[in-house]
């Protein structure tokens, strides 16, 4: 310590490099892994079944009306054990502030129809699930963002599209998709539905007859994947998504946003990290004598590059310690704001702080280790005589 109070202003500059690096490294780290949440909780939603929708001519999954009777269509192909209809729509016609998360969303699906086969796990912090009796009723369970976001609770009574609905249950955080979905039943969702649709589409559309997507569970041993392009093949109006479809089509474009967002925070540390070395540098040049001295006196090469290599680790490690304490308030702040309106665009985890001071630190420690080990094979004869 006090050889880094030798050169304050050089110290505190050098000690700012490393911090914007890992402010950076915080920041984008945690966004990350808010998209990687997403993109887990999707991949585990679409596991083991196979998600269909009408083919819209857009190469992936839309939310056009679907006749409700192609539910037997399709439970009629070989390999199928369970379909159930369901109905999603925006919450509001207008998409809101940005968010690292689908847009708020009304789901309406029979409660039941899956005949046990779901096994995404759902947990309740207030009231209870919604059941086959609550067809009929205009009740709902909301995800956490959006119950934040109205401040409903269960009991409550809240608006979905000029609607008034009981809330009878909210969702624990997920972390993911459920955060932002309201679910409501399949008759109330289906009626929501056909109500949002521009007129003259809506004179033709029978409320009682229409679906959005369908959710396929296979029968035991069957590959959802060839099950997905089975159905394609018989229904040609029908696009169908396995998890493998779901681990393409998203999972490899988010893998290289996290790559961009880890590459920014990474070239802001190597900057960082090369003002470490030109800090122990100069150190060294200007200490050259005592370096001299301490070796004359019997300390050894080890011991030298030790004391130098601690000492630049120690200024990864400050760097490090502010630059999380300025990451983790930047993240804390931007997501306060945001969770009222339901954008959560950050999650710093454990993981995430411990791995960003551990690497400024040893960061730190290799840039200094080559000056260090210059400083070392010095020979105390000449450096007893540096000017």
């Amino acid at each position: 310590m006090r050889d880094l109070g030798r050169r304050k202003l050089r110290t505190t500059l050098t000690i700012l490099g490393i911090t914007i690096g890992i402010w950076a490294l915080v920041v984008f780290g945690s966004m990350a892994n808010k998209i990687n949440a997403l993109v887990e909780g999707g991949s585990t939603y679409f596991a083991d079944k196979v998600s269909l929708s009408a083919d819209a001519g857009m190469g992936g999954f839309s939310s056009a009306p679907m006749p409700l009777a192609t539910t037997d269509l399709v439970a009629a192909i070989d390999g199928v054990d369970v379909v159930v209809p369901e109905v999603m729509l925006l919450m509001d016609d207008e998409m809101g502030a940005m968010s690292m998360s689908m847009p708020p969303m009304i789901q309406g699906s029979v409660a039941g129809s899956d005949e046990g086969r779901e096994t995404y796990d759902l947990r309740y912090a207030q009231g209870r699930a919604l059941t086959a009796a609550d067809e009929g009723n205009q009740v709902t369970v909301l995800g956490s963002d959006i119950a934040r976001k109205l401040d409903a609770g269960a009991g409550d009574t809240i608006d979905l599209r000029g609607v008034e609905f009981e809330v009878v249950g909210v969702l624990e955080p997920t972390l993911t998709a459920p955060d932002q979905t309201a679910m409501v039943p399949f008759g109330a969702a289906q009626q929501l539905f056909v109500a949002s649709l521009p007129p003259m589409v809506r004179e033709g559309v029978e409320a009682d007859a229409v679906s959005t997507s369908m959710t396929v569970y296979p029968e035991p041993g069957v590959d959802p994947d060839a099950l997905a392009r089975r159905i394609e093949a018989q229904l040609p109006d029908v696009t169908a998504m396995s998890g493998q479809d779901f681990d393409e089509q998203i999972g490899s474009s988010m893998a290289i946003l996290n790559a961009i967002l880890i590459g920014i925070a990474l070239i802001s540390l190597v900057v960082g990290g090369l003002s470490v070395v030109n800090t122990m540098a100069m150190s060294i040049a200007e200490r050259t004598r005592e370096i001299g001295i301490k070796r004359a006196i019997g300390g050894s090469r080890l011991r030298i590059v030790r004391e130098l290599v601690v000492e630049a680790g120690l200024i990864g490690f400050i760097g490090g310690a502010i630059g999380l304490a300025l990451g983790a308030l930047v993240v804390t702040l931007v997501n306060d704001a945001g969770r009222s309106s339901g954008t959560v665009l950050f999650d710093l985890t454990t993981g995430t702080a411990i791995t960003a001071v551990l690497f400024s630190t040893i960061l730190g420690a290799l840039a200094g280790f080559m000056p260090a080990l210059h400083a070392a094979r010095l020979d105390p004869v000449s450096a007893l005589r540096y000017e």
